[in-house]
């Protein structure tokens, strides 16, 4: 694997902030095509339940963001059909998927 550019280091270190605050299953942040940022982590609710990913994009959506330059996930957990899904609709970013300590997976 090539080296991680600072800005991609930087969304990396988001999502397992982001995780490691709630103490949820996953942490996910993303970068819109204009170089923001949006973090979250997996919501867990009774009568809500979201992937990290997908609790990251629907902030960036919610913001006017569009289109996304790449995402990052952290957990134990590979990104489901759903997210992948997801990722399409925003213009198929970069992935990167991490384990909880930051070592991306292949």
């Amino acid at each position: 694997m090539t080296e991680l550019s600072d800005e991609d280091r930087k969304i990396l270190t988001l999502a397992r902030s982001a995780r490691t605050r709630t103490g949820a299953a996953e942490g996910a942040a993303v970068r819109d095509d204009i170089g923001r940022t949006y973090m979250a982590a997996t919501v867990e609710l009774p009568s809500l339940r979201l992937t990290a990913l997908q609790a990251a994009v629907a902030a960036a959506v919610s913001s006017g963001s569009t289109r996304f330059e790449a995402v990052a996930v952290v957990g134990e957990t590979e990104p489901t059909d759903a997210d992948r899904a997801l990722l399409a609709d925003v213009g198929s970013p970069v992935l990167l998927a991490a384990d909880a300590a930051g070592q991306l997976r292949a």
